[in-house]
């Protein structure tokens, strides 16, 4: 009776457990409703970002892009140059009437700026129609002619080049908003430059022709100006530049420090002026005692002295 031992309460005790497999059937029912419930699902979720898509895209279109509430209804076109308002019009593309939302403003700028003569654009949108685009024109400082290339070219060969040394088409008289009153004849002309560098709409690499750039810039600004014209500078003869004066002068520059050898050029003209001589060839290059060859001035006939222009005639206005 002591050694009798207590039942216990089988529900803590564990019990036998029924092995029951699925049958392979209905492995693939039960496999086959989840794939169905995830198509299902994947099927709604695409359509309903196909539908908000294209509906989006709809309402922008309808109430945005295609709105005529939006249209351009003034284009101001505004330049520091010579340039026509229409004729940038027309390179821009755009038109009156046109969405300015619609508008690729990106477009627009970039081909402007592909126009050789056209430094830089600026464009803004006034809503609700109002589209303002102020361009910075090119100005030619000097001139080439390439003969080699007259077959192919409807200029004849000639380009224009400004200060940074970008190539550039002459500007035809129907691109211009006013008449022609000064041609590029003024412009001095830079030969031996290699056909190869020359690209419109491209700057020059050669440093010869940069530095020829910087005398015609220099020489505007000294003593010299308006006493002679600068006719051609030849970038030949590496380290040289040679130039030449409508006076019949013949020049030597170096590369560098033009506003030196502009001012003893001066210093030189003055006493060959005092002395009634006309100076055949000057070699700028040597500071002191600069070789020079010299004529009786008394003999010679020479064309008048050049007068200063007060305006360039590519810089009508400020933007």
């Amino acid at each position: 009776m002591f050694f009798k031992r207590k039942r216990r309460n089988r529900r803590h005790s564990r019990g036998y457990v029924l092995d029951v497999k699925l049958s392979a059937s209905q492995r693939r029912e039960t496999r086959l409703r989840r794939l169905t419930l995830f198509l299902g699902s994947s099927l709604i979720l695409f359509l309903t970002v196909f539908i908000v898509w294209r509906g989006g895209e709809w309402l922008l279109r309808r109430f945005v892009y295609e709105n005529q509430a939006f249209a351009i209804r003034t284009l101001q076109i505004e330049t520091d140059g010579v340039l026509s308002t229409e004729q940038i019009r027309t390179w821009a593309g755009a038109r009156m009437g046109d969405n300015l939302l619609a508008l690729d403003m990106a477009r627009v700028e970039r081909d402007l700026k592909l126009v050789p003569a056209i430094e830089s654009v600026s464009l803004e949108r006034a809503l609700p129609g109002i589209l303002r685009i102020r361009v910075v024109e090119r100005e030619p400082i000097a001139q080439i002619s390439l003969p080699q290339v007259r077959a192919t070219s409807g200029y004849e060969g000639v380009y224009t080049l400004d200060a940074n040394g970008y190539f550039m088409f002459p500007i035809e008289a129907m691109q211009r908003t006013t008449p022609v009153v000064q041609t590029n004849e003024h412009l001095p002309i830079i030969v031996g430059i290699p056909a190869r560098d020359v690209r419109p709409g491209r700057q020059s690499e050669t440093p010869q022709v940069l530095a020829a750039l910087a005398l015609v810039r220099d020489f505007e600004r000294s003593p010299m100006a308006g006493v002679v014209d600068l006719k051609q500078i030849d970038v030949t003869t590496p380290g040289v530049l040679a130039a030449t004066t409508r006076q019949g002068n013949e020049l030597t520059f170096g590369l560098s420090d033009f506003g030196a050898q502009l001012r003893r050029w001066r210093l030189v003209h003055d006493y060959a002026q005092r002395f009634g001589k006309h100076i055949n060839t000057l070699d700028l290059m040597v500071a002191n005692n600069a070789p020079m060859l010299w004529t009786d001035a008394s003999g010679l006939t020479l064309p008048p002295a050049p007068k200063r222009p007060k305006n360039s005639p590519y810089k009508k206005k400020h933007v």
